[in-house]
């Protein structure tokens, strides 16, 4: 019997091909093999960074059940970063919205999964956080920062404070100083510090930058990492990265369930995002103002870590003025992006996960890369040694 397909029905069939060559894609791709685990008992300190968790499941978390089990194994000095966007879509709202409380219980989920170990947290801002830069951000970042650090009770902060932009600086003893920004107040065209309400350590972007020149000098022998929500380069759509089926298939931004094949006019939105039409882009004049800041300090104080969320993805690339740059923005389970590859990537995955920093008592440091399976499992697909 011969198979005909009707002209109608062949769009459908090519996005069903489609799905399946994606779903059969791992999106692991590790370019150096493992390198072996320290006893713990050779650990100075563990860092561990996970980004854009703001959107969790409401019964239970994978990725925040791994990460309390996780940490809860190891009697290790830690730190928890999570690195922006902690609630999506909008911030925290006001008292009287009607979202308030299952919005309060997505930050409490974040927060809690630290406070049932012993490990110390903290959030830093993403643009999310700062309702998407609408005109009341600053007042969501500062309601955020007020239940955080209520509910933290001083082992979980919010960091910088009160919509200010850093840095401010904690330290892991003597193995490792963690310097936090909050780039979205870069970005914000709204109201924002320093104001009436708050004065800043630091006021303006020079200010910045100079008191981070500070920071990174004072780092008395540490390794240096500087968390932020805003990632140097990336390859996940942020920076530019779009895989083909985004031109073809473009309405899946909003619904990953629409296969509805629009080429040419599919491509407009891709390309208009890389052509810099957002200014959460890499491509925008006023993110690279941001990133050419960052790396002229780099240069002359050049961190071992600079680590972000924003890309829903787990990738660690080499830098040049910071060594490494990680993103790790996939700390909600089910929501990850596809990510590229470039010369400098030493792995890179569309999975959902955290990375861990491992500060040996002999000074050398370790990185882990762990990705979340749905049960809440944790496996490690990737380390070396950050030298």
């Amino acid at each position: 019997m011969r198979l005909t397909i009707s002209q109608a029905s062949r769009p459908a069939l090519l996005a069903l091909v489609l799905a399946a060559v994606g779903a059969c894609a791992t999106g692991v791709r590790p370019v150096t093999p493992p390198v072996p685990a320290p006893e713990t008992v050779d650990i100075a300190s563990s860092l561990i960074l996970l980004g854009d968790a703001g959107d969790p499941d409401p019964v239970r978390e994978p990725v925040f059940e791994a990460l309390s089990s996780h940490i809860a194994a190891r009697d290790v000095e830690t730190m928890v970063v999570f690195l922006g966007d902690n609630l999506y879509p909008r911030g925290l709202p006001d008292s009287t919205a009607v979202h308030r409380a299952e919005a309060e219980s997505w930050l409490a989920a974040q927060v809690d999964a630290v406070l049932r170990t012993h490990a110390r947290g903290i959030m830093v801002p993403g643009n999310h956080d700062w309702a998407k830069g609408a005109d009341d951000g600053l007042d969501a970042v500062r309601r955020q920062g007020a239940y955080v650090d209520t509910r933290g009770n001083g082992q979980v902060e919010f960091l910088p404070r009160g919509g200010c932009p850093g840095p401010d600086v904690r330290d892991a003893g003597q193995s490792i100083r963690v310097i936090a920004i909050d780039t979205q107040w870069w970005f914000h065209g709204g109201p924002k510090p320093p104001d009436s309400v708050t004065s800043c350590p630091a006021g303006t972007w020079d200010e910045v930058l100079d008191s981070l020149r500070t920071a990174l000098a004072g780092a008395g022998g540490r390794h240096v990492a500087i968390v932020a929500h805003h990632p140097i380069r990336s390859t996940g759509p942020h920076g530019g990265h779009f895989p083909w089926t985004d031109h073809i298939f473009p309405l899946r931004a909003w619904k990953k369930w629409l296969w509805l094949p629009l080429p040419i006019i599919g491509s407009i939105y891709p390309l208009s995002r890389k052509w810099g039409i957002s200014s959460q882009d890499q491509s925008n004049g006023k993110y690279r103002e941001l990133t050419e800041g960052l790396e002229r300090v780099f240069a002359e104080y050049s961190p071992l870590i600079y680590a972000a969320g924003h890309e829903h993805l787990l990738e660690v690339l080499e830098g040049q003025a910071a060594r490494y740059l990680l993103v790790s923005g996939a700390g909600t389970y089910g929501h990850a992006n596809k990510v590229g590859w470039r010369d400098e990537t030493r792995f890179a995955a569309s999975n959902n996960g955290f990375m861990r920093v491992d500060v040996l008592k002999s000074h050398k440091v370790r990185l882990g890369v762990w990705v979340v399976e749905e049960t809440g499992r944790a496996e490690e697909a990737f380390s070396m040694w950050l030298e």
